[in-house]
């Protein structure tokens, strides 16, 4: 910040982050081992720095996941952090020639990734093209490919499976449809008991504002606080930005 915009406060040059854990590596088969997963990667995120942590649920390959299910990733947490010590130092793994070795090769990977985006016109021109979508795409396709080569083992994939079972019997969540009725229900008394001369008139300085240069955080605050719903103020929203289409590349 401070090197390439000039941030003359030294706040902004501090990198505050956050984490969440991999919810692509979770497996639905044996989904029990996700739990192992989730803590080797949400310690490794501890080890980092990171501020603030999420570490996904367990049956988050198969469902929505159950409240057992998010009670043991909280409670991952909550054991990384009160019972394993790693966040009683600063930076316990500081000198490690392994950890500053990778941490070098991932800050010149990514140089190099913004470097082409920048000479592409910035990141909304490399969205517009494709550029990032495709390079996500393509290290999914790699990923998968390696699985299914056997180059990359997963456990319980395609490595050390149980014979018969492709899946754990976990407890699934199941939404029970009269939640959905009973919110629209809900919504429809909002829609009905508001004043919606006001939820218009509020609708309509939207569109001037986003037309222009406004900042729209406050008229935001000013649209909810007045019950106009968020699929209503993003309906404005797409009416004036329209709506991002990805480019599909084969």
């Amino acid at each position: 910040m401070r090197e390439r915009f000039g941030a003359q406060d030294s706040r902004s040059w501090q990198l505050k982050f956050h984490t969440q854990t991999g919810g692509s590596t979770l497996t639905a088969q044996q989904p029990e081992n996700n739990v192992v997963r989730v803590t080797l990667q949400a310690l490794a995120a501890v080890l980092g720095g990171t501020q603030s942590l999420h570490t996904n649920s367990m049956d988050e390959a198969l469902a929505l996941p159950t409240e057992a299910a998010v009670q043991v990733a909280l409670r991952t947490q909550q054991i990384i952090a009160y019972e394993s010590g790693v966040a009683d130092t600063v930076d316990p793994l500081a000198g490690s020639y392994a950890i500053e070795a990778l941490t070098d090769e991932i800050e010149r990977r990514a140089a190099e990734y913004i470097a082409r985006i920048d000479a592409m016109g910035g990141a909304l021109a490399a969205i517009e093209a494709g550029y990032i979508q495709n390079e996500i795409n393509e290290a999914a396709y790699a990923t998968q490919r390696a699985i299914e080569r056997g180059e990359q083992l997963v456990v319980g994939v395609n490595a050390f499976k149980a014979e018969g079972e492709e899946t754990a019997a976990l407890d699934i969540l199941r939404v029970d449809p009269a939640i959905e009725a009973a919110q629209r229900e809900r919504l429809a008394r909002l829609r009905a008991e508001r004043d919606n001369a006001r939820v218009r008139e509020l609708l309509a300085h939207l569109e001037t504002a986003a037309r222009g240069t406004d900042n729209l955080m406050p008229l935001f605050i000013t649209c909810v606080e007045n019950d106009v719903t968020l699929g209503e103020i993003c309906g404005v929203l797409r009416g004036v930005f329209g709506e991002y289409r990805p480019s599909i590349t084969l």
